[in-house]
């Protein structure tokens, strides 16, 4: 008799792998904090109680993502709002389906220390990016929140040297800084500095890290089982933090158990979508608008056709 419940057991079990739906997802960088909610669903099995068999990969190349899904390479791309509706005003056929990170990251970021006290302080001074646009929108509405212009300020590209120009004195400020990570980096580093939050100073709250997937596949079954997955990995990250911070860095990820992380995890923690499938349609209206005033994007399709609530 213990033989035959063996073997049905097997049996079961061989079956229900038979039965889950293979999905891919491609992370928008090197595997951070940022990406919790997806890895504590993968480890505590939330995708497999679902059917899924979920692999998650970290790109070559971070701007690849989303264009591989819509090519039909891979089923789901993180990427940030900003991003998907400047891709999806060039016309790739991507849509929104659940957010990560529900509130900006994005900063202006000076040394603690230094002169620059507000943004008012910021005449005359020289900001450094990493990324033109969308950024130095940012920069460009933050400035005029306190009555100066851009004609105000020196621009500096940094490439991603953000904190290392602050140190050397190449720039006075930073926009692009990301709070959880290079505030906590440069305390660590005992240069610690002062955020200035995007969001507080003229720009239109944001979803700074979502989820999309081809527009022609958002009626697929597997997508709505992995936001009900994903949310339950939300729901258990929030419950038991520790818990999930040891699944986070078991394994292959365990390189990521340090300090810098540490910190980011616990500032990340109380801005993940805790409804992760949910759509505000007003506050992404909203925030479309802000971007084709700033000339971000030329055209701002209907909300349907690029961000959705999947049913």
């Amino acid at each position: 008799m213990k033989k035959i419940a063996l073997i049905l057991a097997t049996l079961l079990l061989c079956a229900t792998q038979a039965q889950a739906e293979k999905l891919t997802v491609l992370l928008d960088w090197f595997v951070n904090p940022d990406h919790a909610p997806l890895y504590v669903a993968l480890e505590k099995g939330f995708f497999k109680d679902h059917g899924l068999e979920v692999e998650i990969i970290a790109p070559s190349n971070p701007n690849d993502p989303p264009k591989l899904v819509a090519a039909g390479k891979a089923d789901i791309a993180v990427s940030y709002q900003h991003q998907h509706q400047m891709q999806v005003a060039e016309g790739l056929p991507l849509t929104r389906i659940a957010t990560l990170v529900a509130t900006p990251l994005n900063s202006l970021v000076v040394l603690e220390d230094g002169p620059i006290k507000s943004i008012a302080d910021l005449k005359g001074k020289t900001v450094g990016y990493s990324v033109g646009g969308f950024e130095t929108a940012l920069l460009k509405v933050m400035l005029e929140k306190e009555g100066l212009t851009m004609a105000d300020v020196k621009l500096v590209n940094v490439n991603f040297s953000l904190s290392p120009s602050l140190f050397t004195g190449q720039t006075d400020a930073v926009i692009g800084a990301f709070r959880n990570f290079e505030l906590n980096q440069m305390d660590i580093e005992g240069r610690p500095g002062r955020a200035f939050f995007v969001e507080e100073y003229g720009v239109p709250a944001y979803d700074e890290l979502i989820l999309v997937a081809s527009s022609k596949n958002v009626t697929a079954p597997k997508l709505r089982a992995f936001v009900d997955a994903l949310e339950e990995g939300v729901q258990y990250l929030i419950n038991h933090p520790e818990e999930s911070w040891k699944l986070f860095v078991s394994g292959e990820r365990s390189s990521l158990d340090d300090e810098l992380n540490r910190r980011a995890w616990r500032d990340t923690l109380p801005r993940f979508a805790l409804r992760p499938g949910a759509l505000d349609n007003k506050r992404y209206i909203r925030f479309a608008e802000f971007l084709m005033r700033e000339e971000i994007v030329t055209n701002v399709p209907e909300l349907e056709t690029w961000a959705v609530e999947l049913r």
